[in-house]
């Protein structure tokens, strides 16, 4: 399983990421406190606190899906 935080803090970064997971082939999810969204419902998503970055779980070990979202990614100090 690969972890990563992601930031998608505004509603057209939300339409793309949403976009962008709907197309991969692999379970991901979306944790923000206690709640743990299917980041493929951008209905789901726009149900948490977007306002910091969050920890998105993709259930698979191929990191190229984590190429295609690069631009969501933020890194951590």
């Amino acid at each position: 399983m690969l972890t990563t935080k992601i930031l998608i803090n505004t509603v057209e970064k939300v339409k793309q990421f949403s976009s962008i997971v709907s197309k991969q082939n692999v379970e991901c999810e979306i944790v923000e406190g206690i709640y743990i969204i299917d980041a493929k419902s951008i209905m789901g998503i726009f149900s948490i606190d977007l306002s910091e970055p969050v920890e998105l779980r993709i259930h698979s070990d191929d990191a190229a899906i984590l190429d295609s979202l690069k631009e969501f990614v933020v890194q951590e100090a």
